[in-house]
Order: C-alpha cells, then sequence, then structure tokens
C-alpha cells in the first residue's frame, strides 16, 4: 500500500510539472501545484490499493469456499 502511495505521488508530481510547464507558468507556481496534486493522487492510489487488496482477498475466500463445498459433495457422492 505504502508503495501505491508512493507511486501515486510520484506520478502526480511529474503530471504537475509537465501541466505547469504546457500552461509556461512560474516555477513556484508549478511546485505548489505539483505537490498539491501529488498528495491527491497519492491519497487515491491508496484507497484504490486497498479496495483492490479487499476485492483480492474476497475472491480467494470465495475460491476456497468453492473448493471445500465441491470435495463435500465429492464426498457425500462417494462414502467409500
Amino acid at each position: 500500500m505504502k508503495l501505491l502511495m508512493i507511486v501515486g505521488g510520484m506520478l502526480g508530481f511529474l503530471i504537475g510539472i509537465v501541466v505547469g510547464l504546457i500552461q509556461e507558468n512560474s516555477w513556484p507556481s508549478i511546485l505548489w501545484r505539483s505537490s498539491l496534486i501529488a498528495y491527491v493522487i497519492g491519497l487515491l492510489f491508496r484507497w484504490w490499493g486497498r479496495v483492490w487488496i479487499q476485492n483480492l482477498e474476497q475472491a480467494q475466500r470465495e475460491q476456497l469456499e468453492a473448493l471445500e463445498n465441491q470435495s463435500n459433495t465429492a464426498a457425500k457422492t462417494n462414502p467409500n
């Protein structure tokens, strides 16, 4: 999760610098806007990472439940 937040921050900072240079803003303006964008995108990546991990864990639980149900069904049909 920390890695996603760092990557999001770096990506946001680079996007802010590029957009600021395209708009031909002054360097102080570019830096504070880039910092703000880095913060927001870092938070978004952290949130997305949490949602992603929760969904992966849920999918794994569902797979395990399906395997357990399948093995229980097989054990009931073959009581050897």
